[in-house]
């Protein structure tokens, strides 16, 4: 019996994920500006925690992407289209001005990461990001259990950054 949420937009996923963390914003950025400046921020705090996950990774033996890309993401680059990247993520579906979802897929996991509007026309914005974790293995499990209070941390981060930056990011160019 599949599971009833308020978000039809991930109702395929929601069902089988083993993890589903929803966090909530709101701001003036349109649905590109929050996505360009939350996948984009990468400062130093972020890019020493990802050495650490590939440091555990590698104890774990898992095969992992190593570093995001740190080109930087205007809201322009951010793609709809199923297949592109965007940092370390693939697209796996959206709708322009309404949600997009990005994808990565380990040996171990697959982790999903959502962006959703319910209006991307409305002058203050309420957005759901969410995430969703797929367990392949109990390595996918350990590994996972070990970085969540950094994926809380880092999620949030991400998420003021994008209700802030990607507009500073706009304006300079």
């Amino acid at each position: 019996m599949p599971v009833r949420t308020d978000l039809p937009e991930l109702d395929d996923l929601i069902p089988t994920a083993d993890v589903v963390d929803l966090k909530t914003a709101t701001g003036t950025v349109t649905l590109r500006e929050l996505i360009a400046g939350a996948v984009g921020y990468q400062p130093g705090w972020i890019k020493s925690l990802y050495a650490v996950r590939i440091l555990f990774a590698r104890l774990l033996r898992l095969d992992m992407a190593g570093m995001p890309p740190t080109d930087e993401i205007r809201p322009a680059d951010v793609s709809f289209t199923p297949g592109d990247d965007l940092s370390f993520f693939k697209v796996i579906r959206g709708e322009e001005h309404h949600y997009l979802l990005l994808g990565m897929k380990d040996k171990h996991l697959t982790a999903y990461l959502a962006f959703i509007v319910a209006d991307d026309t409305a002058p203050q914005r309420d957005f759901k990001i969410v995430t969703l974790v797929h367990f392949h293995q109990k390595t996918g499990r350990l590994y996972f259990a070990a970085i969540r209070p950094f994926h809380h941390v880092v999620v949030r981060a991400m998420i003021r950054a994008g209700l802030t930056r990607s507009a500073k990011v706009g304006q300079e160019r």
